[in-house]
């Protein structure tokens, strides 16, 4: 949660809350997210979640976490390549983007790793727990997006 445009939740109160804003937007046709499973645990280690999904300008925005004891296994790159597959076969959405903190190497190198390129950068665009944060703009137009 380090490099989130929010803090980690510290009472259930806000986790029903997450959770109720995402089935309104699922409802809204405007948020779709899916849970990463450890099968053989039965057990949510992660999500994917398009969000801002523009169906007029056929664009939405990404976003991603995995428990940390799951990095580095191919799960978060396999779950990514999933849901950008579904993005533009199912959905026929054009465009993607993301927003990085900059600080978060390693998730810059895998966007950029699945064809995503930095566009811009915003100074202090967000404040999360009291931290001025910047951030790092990436955008992949799903056309040139190899799923193999």
């Amino acid at each position: 949660m380090r490099y989130w445009s929010h803090p980690a939740f510290i009472d259930h109160a806000q986790t029903r809350a997450y959770l109720e804003a995402i089935d309104r937007g699922r409802e809204r046709g405007d948020l779709l997210q899916w849970g990463i499973e450890d099968i053989a645990r039965a057990r949510i280690i992660g999500t994917t979640t398009l969000f801002s999904i523009n169906h007029e300008q056929n664009r939405a925005e990404i976003g991603y976490i995995l428990a940390s004891e799951h990095w580095r296994q191919g799960l978060a790159r396999e779950a990514l390549r999933r849901l950008l597959k579904y993005a533009r076969d199912d959905m026929r959405l054009r465009r993607i983007e993301a927003d990085i903190d900059p600080r978060n190497e390693a998730s810059l190198g895998f966007l950029e790793n699945l064809g995503f390129q930095r566009e811009g950068f915003c100074v202090e665009r967000w404040v999360v727990a009291g931290e001025v944060q910047d951030a790092i703009l990436l955008g992949l137009l799903l056309r040139n997006f190899a799923d193999g």
